[in-house]
C-alpha cells in the first residue's frame, strides 16, 4: 500500500461523462451531489475521444480535454464549482490503448505512423510486431469482405493524399499518390484488409479482441511523458485530485507503470481496475491505494446468497435447461471450453506472435529444443487456460514465488496434453520464459554462464510481457464475456470479480476480508455498481432472494409449462430447437429489473438477452449472427417475461418484497461503512436498475427535491427514498468523520447471540459506529424469525441509531427483534 500525499476521498460520486451529459450538466450536479455527502466526482475519461462516444474509453488525443464535453475549459470551470462546494475530482484514466477511429486523421499520432512506418517518431507509441508478417506492414482489418470485393469503393484523392474507402479515410506514403491503385495499395506502410482476418493474422496488440483499439507502450518513459503531459498538468493545477487507472493489467509492467504516474501526481489517490480472483492479492509493491472495488463487490454479494439454496437452485436450473456439462452444467468445464475456444479462435493472432518469439528464442538456446512450432502453440494454449488469475507479474519480485508456483500447477497439467513426453518439454519452454527466466536456467542466470545478447534479452523481456498481456485478454474475454452468459444459473453471480461456481460467502468470510483491506489497503476502492456491472446492485440483490426460494422460482416457470421456453425452431427455418438456457436467462433478467407484465421493459430486456446470447456464442455470436434465431428470442421476451405471460413474475415480486428491501439496504449500508472508500454509481443513491451497458450508461438523473423532502422530515414512501435516506446519512457520517473510516481507522466484528446469529451481519468502525444489517432474511422468516437473538453493543455510547434516533446505552444486549423492528438495518454512532 502507498498513502497518498493528499487525503483520500470520504466518498466518490461516479459519474458518465457523454455529449449528452457534458461538464456542465456535471456541474449543475454539483449542489445536489455535495448536498449528498460525498467528498469527490469521480469523473469517465476526459480526454478527446471518438466523436459522438458515451464512454471516452477510445481515446484519440492525450493532448486536449474533450471538445464535445466542454472542453479544457468547461472541465475547469467544474472544477472550480466542484471545490466551492467542498468537493474534489477523480478522473478516469486509459493508459492501455488508443482508438483507431475512422477517419484514422482523428488520432494523430496513428496517421503519422501510418503514413511513415516505422521511421515515423510515433512508431515507438503503438505496440506494432512490424515483423510479424504483410510484408513489414500494420495490417488494418477494417473492409467490410475480401479485398477484391471492394475494391470499387476506394477513392484516391492524390491532391490530399488520402485514400477514401466509404468513411473511412487513411494517409497515403509520399511519392505513391499516382500509382495505379493495386499498386498503391500493396505500396503503403499497412494493408487494409477484410475485418475477418484480425483474428488471426492482427499483427499490433488490442484490447481484449477489440481491433478498434490499440495497445500503446506506456513502458517507453517518452510515450508516457506525452501521453499523461496534459493529465499530469490538470493534476498540478489542482483541476485533478485523483486518478482512477484503467485496465493495469493490459500494461508490460503495471508496478513500474504505477510507480512512474506516483512521482508524476506527487502521490494523490490512485485506484486500478484490477480485478482479484479467489484468494489472489494486489501485489503490495504496487504504487496506489488499491483496486477499484470488485473484490469488494464479490464480498458483499455474497452474504445475502444462501449456498444451500443455491444448490437447490442449480439442481432446477439444470431439470430445466439440461445443459452439457461445458455448456452450464459445470462452471469449471464451461470455463474451461470457453478459455479453449477464445484461445484458439478470437486470439490466434496473439498466440501466433508468442509462437514465433519462442521460437527465436529456443533456437538460440545452448541446448535447442528443436520444438515444432505446433508444439510450441499447444505449449501456450495449455498453459495459458489453466491460469486462475488474469496474468502473472514477472517483472514484479514481490509476484515471484506465488507466479512460479500458480504456473508449475498450470505446466504439471499442459504436460499430460502432449502423447509423447519429449514434445512435452516445449510446455518446460514456455513456462521458463512465462516467469522471464533464461531456458534450462529455473535461477535465469543466463544459461549455462552465457550471456544472453541483446536481442535475446528483448525478446525474452518481450515474451514474459505479451504471455501476461495475452493471459489477461484471455480470462476477461473466456470468462466475464464467455462463460457468465452460459452458466446464468443465479445471474446475480454472473458479475465482475465474482465466481458463478461458488456464489455464496459466510460472515466470517467478509469479516476476515474486511479486516485485511483496513490493514493492507485501508483507502483501497469499493463498489456495488459501475459502468461496467452487468447487472446493477439492486438488481444483483432482487435476483439474489431467489437461491432462498428455488422451488418457488421453479414453480413460477413450471406455471406456464411449454410457454416458459423460448420456441425456436419450431417451424422448418433451421434455427434449431428451443432454447431453454436463453429463457432461463430472460425470466430471471426480467424479475431482476422488475418488468412489470404487459410489455414494459421488454426494450430494456431484450436487447440485454440478446448480448447475452450473443456473448455466450452458443446459437449466435457477434461475428456470425442468427437473425431467425435472435428475431424468435426479441418476440419471447416481448411476448413472455415482459408480456401477458409474465404476469406469476409479478406476484412473485410482490411476495418477495420484503426481502428484497433487505438486501438492497443491506447491501448499500455495508458498502457505505465497511472498509475502503465507496464509489457509487450515478443513480445508485436510489433504486436503482440497470442491465448491462448500454442500458447502465444513460445520461444522469437525479432528485434533490426528493432528498430535500425527506431532509426537512419527510417520511420515506418507498424503498427508493428509503435508500436514498439510508445513503445520505452513511455518507454525511464519512464525511463528518472520516477519522473513524479512514487509513488510522479499525474494524472489529460485532457478533450477534442465540439461534439466529448467522443472520445478523454486524461491525465496528473505529469505536465509534456500528453497521447492523440482516441476511436472508427470508429464510430467516421461514424459522420462525430472530427468536432471542440479541447484539451486545460495544462499550462506551450512549449509541444513537441515525435513521431513527434511537439511543441505545453502550455494552447493553439488545434483542435483534427488537433493534430490527422496523428496518432491516440499522447504523448506529457513539458521536
Amino acid at each position: 500500500m502507498t498513502q497518498p500525499s493528499s487525503p483520500s476521498p470520504t466518498a466518490t460520486y461516479r459519474l458518465q461523462l457523454q455529449p449528452d451529459f457534458p461538464f456542465a450538466a456535471a456541474e449543475r450536479a454539483v449542489p445536489h451531489l455535495a448536498e449528498l455527502g460525498v467528498s469527490h466526482l469521480h469523473l469517465s475519461p476526459v480526454l478527446e475521444s471518438v466523436p459522438g462516444s458515451t464512454h471516452g474509453y477510445d481515446v484519440v488525443d492525450h493532448t486536449a480535454v474533450r471538445a464535445e464535453l466542454g472542453g479544457e475549459r468547461g472541465l475547469r470551470q467544474l472544477a472550480a464549482t466542484a471545490r466551492a462546494h467542498g468537493l474534489g475530482l477523480v478522473v478516469d484514466l486509459v493508459p492501455n490503448h488508443m482508438a483507431v477511429p475512422h477517419p484514422a486523421g482523428l488520432n494523430g499520432p496513428l496517421w503519422d505512423v501510418l503514413r511513415h512506418g516505422p521511421a515515423s517518431p510515433y512508431a515507438r507509441w503503438f505496440d506494432v510486431d512490424w515483423d510479424g508478417g504483410h510484408d513489414g506492414r500494420l495490417l488494418l482489418p477494417v473492409l467490410g469482405g475480401p479485398l477484391g470485393d471492394e475494391l470499387p469503393h476506394f477513392v484516391v484523392a492524390a491532391g490530399d493524399g488520402v485514400l477514401r474507402y466509404h468513411d473511412h479515410a487513411f494517409p497515403l506514403r509520399p511519392g505513391t499518390e499516382e500509382l495505379p491503385l493495386p499498386r498503391l495499395l500493396a505500396s503503403q506502410w499497412y494493408r487494409l484488409a477484410w475485418w475477418r482476418l484480425a483474428r488471426s493474422e492482427l499483427n499490433y496488440r488490442r484490447f481484449f479482441t477489440i481491433s478498434e483499439l490499440i495497445g500503446v507502450r506506456v513502458e517507453d518513459p517518452e510515450v508516457f511523458d506525452a501521453t499523461h503531459r496534459t493529465v499530469l498538468r490538470l493534476v498540478r493545477d489542482g483541476v485533478i485530485d485523483g486518478l482512477r487507472v484503467d485496465h493495469p493489467d493490459g500494461l508490460v509492467d503495471p508496478g513500474g507503470y504505477l510507480a512512474r504516474l506516483h512521482e508524476g501526481t506527487g502521490g494523490r489517490w490512485t485506484v486500478v481496475e484490477k480485478i482479484l480472483t479467489g484468494d489472489e492479492r494486489l501485489p503490495a509493491s504496487w504504487a496506489c491505494a488499491g483496486t477499484t472495488g470488485y473484490d469488494a463487490l464479490r464480498h458483499i454479494d455474497g452474504l445475502f446468497v444462501c449456498p444451500q439454496g443455491s444448490g437447490r437452485l442449480f439442481s432446477h436450473y439444470r431439470d430445466f435447461v439440461t445443459p452439457l456439462a461445458d455448456e452450464g452444467g459445470d462452471w469449471e468445464e464451461t470455463v474451461r471450453r470457453a478459455a479453449y475456444e477464445v484461445v484458439t479462435h478470437d486470439l490466434a493472432a496473439e498466440v501466433e506472435r508468442l509462437v514465433r518469439t519462442a521460437a527465436r528464442i529456443s533456437g538460440r538456446a545452448p541446448r535447442p529444443g528443436d520444438h515444432a512450432p505446433w508444439a510450441l502453440r499447444q505449449a501456450l494454449r495449455e498453459l495459458l487456460v489453466r491460469l486462475p488469475v488474469y496474468r502473472p507479474y514477472a517483472a514484479d519480485a514481490t509476484r515471484a514465488a506465488t507466479d512460479a508456483a500458480m504456473l508449475g500447477r498450470a505446466a504439471t497439467g499442459a504436460r499430460g496434453a502432449f502423447r509423447v513426453p519429449e514434445e512435452a518439454r516445449a510446455v518446460d519452454l514456455i513456462h521458463d520464459l512465462a516467469l522471464g527466466r533464461c531456458p534450462d536456467e529455473p535461477d535465469g542466470d543466463g544459461g549455462h554462464g552465457d550471456t544472453p545478447d541483446a536481442a535475446d534479452r528483448a525478446d525474452r523481456a518481450d515474451f514474459a510481457a505479451r504471455f501476461a498481456q495475452t493471459a489477461s485478454a484471455l480470462h476477461a474475454k473466456s470468462v466475464e464475456d464467455t462463460a457468465f452468459y452460459r452458466y446464468p444459473v443465479l445471474l446475480s453471480a454472473c458479475e465482475v470479480g465474482g465466481d458463478p461456481g461458488e456464489p455464496a460467502l459466510g460472515p466470517d468470510a467478509f469479516h476476515a476480508y474486511c479486516a485485511r483491506v483496513q490493514r493492507d489497503w485501508p483507502t483501497t476502492g469499493t463498489v456495488l455498481s459501475t459502468h461496467d456491472t452487468k447487472r446493477s446492485a439492486d438488481v444483483r440483490a432482487r435476483i439474489a432472494v431467489l437461491s432462498e426460494c428455488p422451488d418457488r422460482w421453479r414453480d413460477v416457470l413450471g406455471s406456464m409449462a411449454e410457454a416458459a421456453v423460448c420456441g425456436v425452431g419450431s417451424g422448418v427455418d433451421g434455427a434449431g430447437p428451443a432454447d431453454p438456457m436463453v429463457s432461463w436467462l430472460a425470466w430471471q433478467t426480467a424479475f431482476g429489473l422488475g418488468a412489470p407484465a404487459g410489455g414494459a421493459g421488454a426494450e430494456r430486456v431484450a436487447p440485454a438477452v440478446l448480448k447475452a446470447a450473443r456473448e455466450a456464442g452458443l446459437r449466435t455470436s457477434w461475428t456470425e449472427p442468427r437473425a431467425d434465431y435472435e428475431e424468435a428470442v426479441t418476440e419471447f421476451v416481448h411476448s413472455g417475461p415482459c408480456g401477458a405471460l409474465g404476469a406469476p413474475l409479478a406476484a412473485l415480486d410482490a411476495e418477495l418484497a420484503p426481502f428484497v428491501r433487505a438486501n438492497v439496504l443491506g447491501a448499500a449500508l455495508l458498502h457505505l461503512t465497511m472498509p475502503g472508500v465507496p464509489d457509487l454509481y450515478q443513480g445508485s443513491e436510489r433504486l436503482h436498475t440497470a442491465l448491462v451497458d448500454p442500458d447502465n450508461r444513460a445520461p444522469a438523473r437525479f432528485r434533490p427535491e426528493l432528498l430535500a423532502e425527506l431532509d426537512g422530515g419527510a417520511a420515506p414512501l418507498d424503498l427508493s427514498a428509503e435508500k436514498l435516506r439510508l445513503t445520505a446519512t452513511a455518507l454525511r457520517l464519512r464525511r463528518r468523520r472520516p477519522e473513524w473510516f479512514g487509513a488510522a481507522a479499525s474494524y472489529e466484528p460485532v457478533r450477534a447471540e442465540g439461534p439466529a446469529a448467522d443472520h445478523c451481519v454486524a461491525f465496528s468502525r473505529s469505536g465509534r459506529v456500528v453497521t447492523v444489517l440482516t441476511r436472508l432474511s427470508l429464510r430467516l422468516v421461514e424459522t420462525g424469525g430472530w427468536w432471542d437473538t440479541g447484539l451486545r453493543l460495544p462499550p462506551g455510547g450512549p449509541w444513537r441509531e441515525l435513521l431513527t434516533g434511537r439511543e441505545v446505552p453502550g455494552g447493553a444486549l439488545v434483542g435483534l427483534s427488537e433493534l430490527l423492528a422496523d428496518a432491516p438495518v440499522a447504523l448506529f454512532a457513539a458521536e
